[in-house]
């Protein structure tokens, strides 16, 4: 019984953990369909910023839950405004610039910190479960994930900022035609995006730990969850991590880690074979 709870819980910490990576990206892709190349950086750049944060006296949950995001969200309006902004339409010009934005952070960053792993300890701390013992860091982390879900379902559907972001991205012609700015809109939403995914770093940071390459770990992974998912950038999000993730930690106990990942790939890949539109590309057709 309490290995079984146990690996429930491992279970929603890895559902949590692809929807703390990919909910930034399925905003920049699904909503504007831009390749972002760099989203493993921004989180790695998130991780950074929790780390310095912290270590220059600020407060763990601060440096997480607000320097992360702010630094992330910062960089990613500026990178919309001098790169991805006269890129719109050119999606492989934007997949090249991106990459190349990647390349740039990840030299940056190893210039400035060098390739060794830094990270913070994880706050909390544990409970037991019969002889195992469970992290309150990672079951937190479940119910943020769910949190940030909710909150971005509540601000697309129901507020006026959702709105004009939904519709532009829809028909940006005619959202300027009634007065709304598309740049404007883009480049907060790319903000936006950008920040989600600081964020993600900077709670992943004490799990993980950072060094400039990290960003590799978790790309593929977003990627694959966002792709899956389909149209519907939070119900596809939400879909395609519940599967994945199950997956994965079952595999990862079952067997080893390395298996879980390549059994994470091989049901992304039968999924999009059975499912080529994704997952609300056949179900929950019409959701967010």
């Amino acid at each position: 019984m309490d290995l079984a709870v146990v690996l429930a819980l491992e279970i929603l910490n890895g559902i949590a953990t692809l929807v703390l990576i990919s909910v930034g990206l399925a905003i920049i892709f699904g909503m504007m369909r831009v390749i972002n190349l760099a989203h493993g950086e921004f989180l790695m750049l998130g991780g950074y910023a929790a780390i310095v944060a912290t270590n220059h006296g600020v407060n763990i949950w601060i440096a997480m839950l607000v320097v992360s995001p702010i630094v992330v969200g910062i960089l990613g309006v500026v990178a919309e405004r001098l790169i991805i902004r006269v890129l719109y339409g050119r999606m492989i010009d934007t997949l090249l610039a991106t990459w190349g934005l990647s390349l740039f952070f990840i030299g940056l960053v190893t210039t400035i910190f060098g390739n060794t792993v830094a990270g913070i300890g994880a706050p909390l701390g544990g409970f037991a479960v019969g002889r195992y013992s469970i992290s309150l860091y990672r079951l937190l982390l479940v119910g943020i994930a769910a949190v940030i879900l909710l909150a971005l379902y509540a601000v697309l559907r129901t507020t006026r900022l959702g709105l004009l972001a939904r519709g532009t991205m829809e028909n940006p012609n005619m959202a300027a035609a009634l007065g709304v700015s598309p740049p404007r809109v883009y480049a907060a939403t790319f903000g936006v995006g950008a920040a989600l995914t600081g964020l993600a770093g900077g709670l992943l940071a004490p799990i993980s730990g950072v060094l400039p390459t990290v960003g590799a770990a978790y790309v593929a992974k977003a990627f694959i969850t966002v792709i899956s998912g389909g149209t519907a950038i939070l119900a596809g999000t939400a879909s395609a991590a519940l599967l994945f993730g199950t997956v994965n930690q079952l595999l990862t106990y079952l067997t080893t880690p390395v298996i879980g990942e390549a059994g994470l790939l091989a049901a992304a890949i039968l999924l999009l074979r059975v499912l080529p539109h994704g997952i609300t590309g056949k179900l929950f057709r019409g959701s967010l």
